[in-house]
């Protein structure tokens, strides 16, 4: 978890990376050239923590965090909807933006305070909280991201039984050609069939996104 582990997942990207508010990709931002996109799931969370103790403060925030949510889905999934997603965003999402920093500047807060900490949070990663706004690309969260990992913190215990590092190897490599597949719409057993024909005939297995554009 340090700045050199980072550069070394990052390995020399230059877009935009969506993230939560870990440190080191915003240490490593300033330096390495690529841009923070911040995840609204994250932001939204530090204030359904402390929503039972500041219900009135939270509702509204929560509320308005809700309509970009909603401006989110009246837009087409995918590229074809980004000039159509871009045109909502700045129609509808940036007022909702201006809504957002308006309470947290104004609302009265005890110094310190669990809703003074989740206010600062939000206003620490404003930037790339708001970054949506002019790149259709970006989506309000990682969500999909971390809906992904789960089965590979579930599989850390599976993986105590392949019983040596080479069997967990092989059952890393076998993962990752089932997570790819799933990612680029393939079925993974139909995938897995036909990289295994490929192997016995002695040909290039084709990567899942590789089998995706093919058809």
């Amino acid at each position: 978890r340090s700045n050199e582990d980072g550069r070394k997942v990052l390995g020399g990207y230059k877009g935009v990376v969506m993230c939560d508010g870990y440190a080191v990709y915003k240490s490593l931002s300033k330096t390495e050239g690529f841009s923070l996109a911040h995840c609204w799931a994250h932001t939204r969370r530090e204030f359904i923590k402390i929503e039972s103790s500041y219900p009135a403060e939270t509702k509204r925030v929560l509320d308005l965090i809700r309509g970009l949510y909603a401006v989110e889905a009246k837009c087409r999934p995918g590229p074809e909807g980004d000039a159509e997603r871009l045109a909502l965003r700045q129609a509808e999402s940036k007022p909702l933006l201006e809504l957002i920093q308006h309470w947290a500047e104004t609302t009265p807060v005890v110094p310190r305070s669990s809703l003074d900490d989740a206010i600062q949070y939000m206003a620490g990663h404003w930037s790339g909280l708001t970054r949506f706004l002019s790149d259709p690309r970006i989506p309000l969260d990682n969500n999909h991201t971390e809906r992904a990992e789960r089965g590979v913190v579930v599989g850390r215990k599976n993986h105590y039984g392949s019983r040596s590092r080479r069997g967990t190897e092989v059952a890393a490599l076998f993962y990752s050609f089932v997570e790819s597949a799933k990612l680029c719409g393939l079925d993974p057993k139909v995938y897995l069939s036909t990289a295994i024909r490929a192997a016995v005939r002695g040909e290039r297995i084709p990567l899942p996104h590789e089998k995706a554009a093919r058809g």
